[in-house]
């Protein structure tokens, strides 16, 4: 239910930036896409949590769960894009970031098809957590900076040092994977 949660929480989020965009650049709507992604990410670790203590975990909530994060972390920053808060180089970083979560998924899935498990790193949990914190940043964009001097700037910086981790462990992904690959 939390992960159908967060699959929900992309499309409210998608709707308080239409809206900012049609109150001319209201700060509430922010503040409520933030909210909503916040609750968002806090339900991705107590999806995770929940499922193993109450032994609830399925094989359809293990393939689920990260659909759901790239979901979220995907509109956010095609959101973050299009409105102008990551523009110029910082659209690298965002770049890196959905190219890594889409050719590592088409890897876990060719891999699948081998009967080849790719277990998620313990680096792979913080580039999400790096990922997660540096878009809460960037949602509030020019609204947390008036909260927060140089906030928007923090969220890039942060976002930054998610592409760095994200090409790493990208990079340990198809290391682990390539001596599957066959000709």
């Amino acid at each position: 239910m939390l992960t159908y949660g967060r699959i929900i929480a992309v499309p409210l989020i998608v709707l308080c930036f239409f809206v900012e965009g049609r109150l001319n650049g209201s700060d509430a709507a922010r503040w409520w896409a933030f909210g909503i992604y916040v609750a968002a990410t806090i339900s991705d670790f107590f999806d995770g949590y929940l499922a193993r203590i109450w032994k609830q975990s399925s094989r359809f909530g293990a393939m689920l769960d990260p659909i759901a994060d790239k979901l979220l972390v995907a509109a956010c920053l095609l959101l973050l894009a299009a409105d102008g808060t990551i523009a110029g180089w910082t659209i690298w970083a965002a770049i890196i970031i959905l190219c890594r979560e889409i050719l590592v998924s088409g890897l876990r899935e060719y891999l699948a098809e081998l009967k080849v498990s790719v277990p998620v790193s313990q680096i792979a949990k913080w580039k999400t957590a790096a990922q997660m914190i540096a878009i809460g940043f960037l949602l509030t964009g020019p609204a947390g900076d008036k909260v927060l001097p140089y906030n928007t700037e923090i969220g890039i910086g942060l976002l930054w040092f998610a592409a760095i981790i994200t090409l790493y462990t990208g990079y340990d992904y198809f290391r682990a994977g390539i001596r599957h690959f066959v000709d």
